[in-house]
């Protein structure tokens, strides 16, 4: 892992910082072929993606220092340099830049479920290379793992996070990367066969809903946060059951306004 890339004096630049960057930038360039693919005005795009940009990062962070303080974390602690630093609650990220969505489409007066469309299909792709910085800072980290694909961190600015140096722990990072492509996958291909506007943004949020559930099973960093003493109930699993709902909403509410405009139309 290499959480710092280099230092000069007090100024560093973090490996996670640049990934997410990267990441960005990469999701940004795929959300504006979609949207030119679909009729949708790229630059609006930008303009959308830099406010979810900046929703994301105060939503992750916010959601992290919501679930330390329920879990009796030190005010120092939850408040400290390390926060800054750490990637936050991914979640609480998403779930903030769902409301500047919403508000941002309407002030640009764009077709709200076309640009979801848009959006949502780029975003796995932006989620996985970030995952990666999630391995290079050390954050995010998994269970104690005997299997031969075990990871172990060796550099001690992980322990900031409380990630167990030395130990062989599940590459959990690694997994969610990997499912982000998997649904990066299902989306690019299932746009070609969508009947509605908005199927792909529901197919987007039951996937991820989906896999964060699963995969909530092998994540081991104290960032999950644990609900009323009760081992299973994590904020990802909380948090991918309500993406479930929203994905579901979506789509019956899509195929209702789409059959209710077939009608009109014939």
């Amino acid at each position: 892992m290499y959480p710092i890339l280099f230092r000069i004096g007090s100024f560093e630049i973090g490996t996670y910082g640049l990934l997410l960057a990267i990441g960005f930038l990469a999701a940004l360039w795929l959300a504006k072929r979609l949207a030119r693919a679909d009729g949708l005005p790229p630059d609006a795009i930008v303009d959308i993606s830099i406010t979810l940009l900046i929703a994301g990062i105060l939503g992750a962070k916010l959601l992290m220092v919501v679930v330390d303080l329920f879990n009796g974390e030190p005010f120092a602690r939850v408040f400290s340099l390390d926060t800054l630093r750490a990637g936050g609650a991914v979640h609480g990220g998403i779930l903030l830049a769902i409301l500047a969505f919403f508000w941002r489409v309407r002030s640009l007066k764009l077709p709200l479920l076309k640009t979801l469309d848009a959006l949502s299909s780029a975003v796995p792709l932006g989620q996985a290379i970030g995952r990666l910085g999630c391995i290079a800072a050390g954050c995010c980290f998994g269970t104690y793992c005997d299997a031969p694909w075990a990871i172990v961190f060796h550099n001690h600015e992980a322990a900031r996070f409380g990630t167990p140096v030395g130990d062989p722990l599940h590459p959990v990072q690694l997994y969610f990367a990997l499912s982000n492509l998997i649904i990066l996958t299902i989306l690019l291909r299932f746009r070609r066969f969508r009947k509605f506007p908005g199927q792909v943004a529901a197919l987007f949020f039951i996937l991820e809903g989906v896999f964060r559930m699963v995969l909530e099973t092998w994540r081991g960093d104290f960032d999950r946060g644990l609900w009323f003493d009760i081992s299973w109930l994590s904020t990802g699993r909380l948090t991918g059951f309500l993406f479930i709902l929203i994905g579901s909403a979506i789509w019956f509410f899509s195929a209702k306004s789409h059959r209710k405009h077939k009608v009109q139309r014939a």
